[in-house]
């Protein structure tokens, strides 16, 4: 489970590097990947410091911080 979590960590780093922001349908969407999931891994990288992540009014929006983008 836990590599699962990491490798879906992963393919939301790489859809927020490309589109900038994405609420937690357009991520279950454009990685095909179940919420629950997702969910677990926007903690792993909002853990790691990695994302900041929106309340629920936003859909959980989430995006890239600045400093981790190229």
């Amino acid at each position: 489970m836990i590599t699962q979590i990491g490798i879906t960590a992963g393919d939301i780093w790489h859809y927020l590097d490309k589109h900038e922001s994405a609420t937690l349908n357009q991520l279950a969407e454009g990685i095909g990947k179940p919420k629950d999931m997702i969910l677990m891994s926007l903690g792993w990288l909002a853990r790691e410091g990695h994302i900041n992540l929106g309340n629920e009014k936003t859909g959980y929006l989430s995006r890239l911080i600045s400093s981790q983008r190229p």
